[in-house]
């Protein structure tokens, strides 16, 4: 009943997020994208700057956005976000503030046979790091071009493609192969994620692996107790992630492996 009622807290943060993050309803049914003063600000989680509900922007596209015209400006702001963000919070954003994790938790729950995790997934897992140094940050630097955005992000594909083009017939007329190629991406990693456990997140997503990045040093987040830990693996061996520690690398924080610890020596650190 305890691990329910948790669970059911998590949730409770993660739709509160996605709600604040899009709450410009009008949008959808305009079919347009909002201006306001607070696109200038960006939101920690993966959320697209073009979804007509967006009030704030997503800190991956800001920062393809920045590195596209760093030539001309080096941009302090958003790295300074980014950095701020990762030194707080670290993956805690991807367990609880992130709605594209929200959208792969909720269609795991759809009863399939599941694909547990081995160690292909381990070694799948580093593919995100790769993408972060090569779409979030060669492409742009050196193309003019955000890579991730335009070729890949699946969020951006759902949260704005699909309900712009849908709503909008002039967009309708000048879609083509790369719309046609982001929206079997997106299904793509959609049916994946049925199957696998945020499977974009684990695998695919450059936010995650940025903010992995600060896990062991960040602010907020859940470590372990050595005084009380025996050692038996519980919380990794349940865990539906690759994580080979509580809070390594890996870990997006969510707090389940807690109620799997019989020791009590999983603890929400406050540094």
């Amino acid at each position: 009943m305890f691990e329910w009622i948790k669970d059911r807290k998590r949730r409770l943060i993660q739709v509160i997020s996605a709600v604040l993050y899009n709450c410009n309803i009008g949008g959808f049914a305009e079919g347009k994208i909002y201006q306001g003063a607070s696109k200038g600000m960006c939101v920690p989680g993966l959320n697209c700057y073009s979804c007509p509900g967006a009030i704030g922007s997503c800190p991956l596209g800001s920062v393809q956005s920045a590195l596209v015209s760093a030539k001309y400006k080096f941009p302090y702001y958003i790295i300074g976000i980014l950095l701020l963000f990762g030194i707080l919070l670290g993956r805690v954003i991807c367990g609880f503030l992130c709605p594209f994790g929200l959208i792969q938790e909720l269609l795991y729950k759809i009863p399939t046979k599941k694909v547990k995790k081995g160690k292909w997934s381990e070694k799948l897992s580093l593919l995100k790091y790769v993408i972060l140094v090569v779409f979030v940050v060669i492409i742009p630097l050196t193309m003019s071009a955000p890579g991730f955005c335009k070729y890949i992000c699946p969020a951006g594909t759902l949260e704005a493609g699909v309900p712009l083009v849908s709503s909008n017939q002039r967009l309708q007329s000048l879609t083509g192969f790369l719309f046609n190629w982001k929206i079997g991406i997106m299904i793509i990693i959609l049916v994946m994620t049925v199957f696998v456990f945020r499977g974009f997140c684990r695998f695919l997503c450059p936010l995650g692996a940025f903010y992995g990045l600060f896990n062991k040093i960040s602010v907020f987040g859940f470590v372990i107790d050595e005084n009380k830990c025996t050692g038996c693996n519980a919380c990794t061996i349940t865990c539906k992630l690759d994580v080979k520690k509580v809070g390594d690398m890996e870990c997006v924080q969510c707090g389940e492996c807690i109620n799997k610890c019989k020791e009590n020596a999983i603890k929400f650190k406050r540094k």
